[in-house]
């Protein structure tokens, strides 16, 4: 099965995430994200990616309960070791990925919504860890990201009762970072993906590292990190075409060296 549709553009690529009715994460569609990822670690022509859903509906709404319904302890284990996997290389790809949430972002939907470096939603958007609800606990990493992205008293809320939050609840817990409409979202998330692409992509992917290491390790050895990556940055290309580009008054023409 195909259940992704990628697109590369001019510095930028769209994945959309197609297993209607409601993209539900499968063990197939799991794999396609592995193999998509994995290539898309050594590609240095692309500077920014959109993740979205097919459809209205959802951006993601869980995990298939048919596979769930069959999983065991040995299974499990094996399944969110591998969806932490992958969701732990989408976190850390050298370029950023933005999460268009265009309708439910649900369990997995909500872990992989939380693996991507900026969260942008819809009105429609809604997030939830419900899996308490069936009797266990998540597994793809939300006990861990949600804590650090929205605090520890918001996740534990979330993830003890399985509230469904709307977007105005997750725009104010700091879970996404703005609301369009459902008509202007997927030109909104590009539209950043485009701003975040025209900037040094060696800086942006150094920032980004800077700032994902924050929340694991303390002030001194994160201070000394981006001190390196700064010194990093002023090394390259990027940067003497940066400060050409501000004196003279002109747009820079950043070549990722």
């Amino acid at each position: 099965m195909n259940y992704l549709d990628f697109k590369e553009y001019n510095q930028y690529a769209i994945l959309t995430i197609k297993r209607p009715p409601v993209n539900a994460l499968c063990h197939e569609l799991v794999e396609e994200l592995y193999d998509l990822i994995r290539k898309l670690e050594d590609t240095r022509h692309i500077r920014a990616m959109v993740i979205t859903g097919a459809g209205e509906k959802a951006f993601m709404a869980g995990a298939d309960i048919n596979e769930l319904d069959k999983r065991d302890f040995i299974e499990a284990r094996h399944v969110t070791k591998r969806r932490q996997e992958v969701f732990n290389m989408i976190e850390n790809l050298h370029f950023p990925v933005i999460a268009a949430v265009n309708g439910y972002a649900l369990g997995g939907g909500l872990e992989l919504a939380l693996s991507c470096t900026i969260r942008m939603a819809s009105e429609k958007a809604s997030f939830a860890a419900p899996e308490i609800n069936l009797g266990i606990t998540p597994g793809d990493g939300a006990t861990q990201r949600l804590p650090r992205v929205i605090g520890q008293a918001r996740a534990m809320m979330m993830i003890l009762t399985g509230t469904r939050i709307d977007a105005e609840t997750a725009l104010t817990y700091g879970l996404i970072t703005s609301i369009s409409s459902q008509a202007s979202l997927f030109d909104d998330a590009v539209e950043m993906c485009k701003k975040i692409a025209s900037k040094a992509p060696l800086a942006v992917s150094y920032a980004k590292q800077a700032v994902l290491i924050s929340g694991s390790v303390d002030m001194h050895s994160g201070l000394m990190f981006e001190s390196y990556v700064h010194a990093l940055s002023c090394a390259s290309t990027d940067k003497e075409e940066g400060v050409e580009a501000f004196l003279n008054k002109r747009q820079p023409d950043f070549l990722n060296k």
